[in-house]
């Protein structure tokens, strides 16, 4: 997670309240103008964004922009889809970003998802190959 410095300095964030182990804030958006909630207590980092008209969802998009404004590009986080017997939906149009504090998750192989810009032909045989 970047330094809380530089988070407080992010276009488009508006920093409200602030706490030992995060703070909350409004985050505007081209479509939209939410809550944003941002923590890194109980092992987790963990941002949350809620648009204040709830019809309104994050995009794809939103949730990359929102995730470059609090990690570094080298950093991996999740959205977890939970069993549902573990399902919160305290705000139904709300979603969340999480990392665990001092490790990285592990990820599947990224030919497993598609074929990067710019590898060739031989690369992709070579990782499938290498996943097989």
């Amino acid at each position: 997670m970047k330094m809380i410095e530089e988070m407080h300095r992010a276009p488009r964030l508006i920093v409200g309240r602030k706490g030992i182990d995060g703070f909350q804030g409004e985050i505007h958006m081209p479509r939209w103008t939410g809550s944003i909630i941002v923590s890194w207590g109980g092992g987790w980092e963990h941002v949350s964004c809620c648009p204040y008209k709830h019809h309104i969802m994050p995009s794809w998009d939103d949730m990359c922009y929102i995730k470059d404004l609090f990690w570094n590009e080298d950093e991996c986080v999740v959205q977890f889809h939970p069993p549902k017997s573990q399902y919160v939906n305290n705000m139904p149009n709300c979603l969340h970003l999480w990392k665990p504090v001092g490790h990285d998750f592990e990820m599947p192989p990224s030919i497993l998802t598609g074929v990067r810009d710019g590898q060739s032909r031989e690369s992709v045989l070579a990782e499938m190959e290498a996943v097989r």
